[in-house]
């Protein structure tokens, strides 16, 4: 079976985030005066290949604490979007 994830990668609560400051202060420039606390980070889609819902989720959490999140500085959130067609 094929399953389809979500995962979002953020800075922590409290990490200063450069790139979201860049954004904010930005927005007002182009008309966009009432937006606040602007945070930046990473949207990943992939579709795993498992027996189970559950088996593809473990795989998932561990390519996101090995590979695409920096767990010092990162949070991460994984959704199961749904079963992907064949």
């Amino acid at each position: 079976m094929r399953f389809r994830f979500d995962v979002l990668v953020s800075l922590k609560e409290g990490l200063l985030d450069p790139q979201g400051k860049a954004v904010q202060q930005a927005l007002p420039v182009l008309g966009w005066d009432n937006v606040t606390d602007v945070r930046v980070g990473k949207y990943i889609d992939l579709v795993v290949d498992a027996d189970d819902s559950g088996v593809a989720l473990d795989q998932v959490r561990d390519m996101a604490d090995r590979f695409l999140a920096n767990p010092v500085i990162e949070e991460v959130q994984i959704e199961l979007r749904k079963e992907a067609p064949e």
